[in-house]
């Protein structure tokens, strides 16, 4: 399929190298930094850097918005496309509804919009293999839909076609999972780096926590430590070291009463 690309964040870099190695012809790249958009279009075959977002002459199919939800109103306002384009966005949290409103209000000719989420974390520089990745896959529109599924499916293995409610869901639970997580452990090497102390120490038991997680049904069947078995004499120790810092009191009371409530 002819695809041109709107954003040049992670998630379009990852996803036009993705798409030209399954011989899909990236014809455009834009971006609201000019660098950013001619630096991935130089990776690419043939992708011409766009710096505005008239694709009015576009000869591509397929419009992959990949742009933060925060700027998705901006670039909608000014985005003009071939009639009966499809339009699909990459994002977790906005609706397809969302989608279709912006482009009624700012779109002349009709557009078909959709969603192609892929559900992963995604790093500049870093390859990752798509196969394992899910693709969640949303339109209105029976033909645009079997469309994506199918390029879907030349990337991964894992395709679903998931509701706007349903992504929604996805989204908060991945924050939770990936986020929430990652900063949770950038919190305990603050606690180690404080007692100067090395945070590799930890690393066998983060990757056993991960492992166990990983391998049951529900993760709280493996829950361990102080808060699970109610040793509230560990608890309180725990209050007492990190009395100085009420954010850090804050988070490990939440979270304990969390597990002790689930």
């Amino acid at each position: 399929m002819k695809i041109s690309i709107i954003g040049s964040g992670n998630v379009g870099s990852h996803l036009s190298i993705a798409f030209e190695n399954h011989h899909h012809q990236i014809y455009e790249v834009f971006s609201r930094q000019k660098s950013k958009a001619s630096h991935l279009a130089s990776t690419l075959y043939q992708a011409a850097t766009k710096t505005d977002l008239d694709f009015s002459k576009s000869k591509a199919e397929l419009f992959i918005l990949a742009v933060s939800d925060d700027a998705m109103i901006e670039v909608c306002a000014k985005l003009i496309l071939p009639e009966n384009a499809i339009l699909a966005h990459t994002s977790g949290g906005t609706s397809l509804e969302d989608l279709q409103k912006l482009m009624l209000i700012h779109h002349d000719l009709p557009v078909k919009c959709a969603v192609f989420y892929p559900l992963m974390t995604f790093t500049a520089g870093k390859k990752l293999d798509l196969k394992d990745v899910p693709f969640c896959i949303e339109s209105h529109d029976e033909e645009t839909e079997q469309k994506l599924v199918g390029i879907a499916q030349e990337l991964s293995n894992v395709v679903y076609l998931i509701s706007s409610e349903e992504r929604k869901a996805l989204h908060v639970a991945a924050v939770f999972a990936c986020n929430f997580t990652n900063h949770l452990l950038a919190l305990a090497k603050g606690i180690t780096d404080s007692e100067d102390l090395e945070f590799d120490l930890l690393k066998p038991l983060i990757r056993e926590t991960f492992r166990k997680a990983l391998a049951t049904e529900n993760p709280a069947d493996v829950q361990t430590g102080p808060a699970i078995r109610g040793d509230e004499t560990t608890i309180n120790r725990h209050l007492d070291y990190l009395k100085e810092d009420e954010n850090l009191v804050e988070i490990y009371e939440i979270m304990t009463e969390s597990i002790q409530n689930i």
